[in-house]
């Protein structure tokens, strides 16, 4: 079993450590599902790309936006959320660690 809250304080010690300002971990891998922890310093983005077949983003600290050309939406610790089958980005409005959980064809 993975604990959720040792990954995101390794991995956003990562992302403040990376000139990027990011840092990913794949953390479940059984097809078509996948999950990945992300963790962004505050202003680092994730630019815009097209979305699986289905997806959510749970906060797991922090608060991000998630954008798309349907509307952005603002999600803070806890907040859990589906991704718009559209283009969409990721930007983090303060230090944050997201867990993206994805379909894939």
């Amino acid at each position: 079993m993975d604990d959720l809250n040792a990954l995101a304080d390794e991995h956003l010690a990562a992302a403040r450590a990376n000139a990027h300002g990011r840092s990913a971990h794949l953390l479940l891998r059984q097809e078509p599902l996948r999950q990945t922890v992300i963790a962004l310093t505050g202003g680092s983005a994730l630019d815009e790309h097209n979305a699986p077949p289905a997806a959510s983003l749970q906060v797991l600290r922090g608060s991000v936006r998630l954008t798309a050309g349907s509307g952005d939406v603002d999600l803070t610790a806890g907040g859990l959320h589906p991704i718009p089958q559209e283009r969409h980005g990721v930007l983090a409005l303060e230090d944050a660690v997201v867990l993206l959980t994805a379909v894939n064809d």
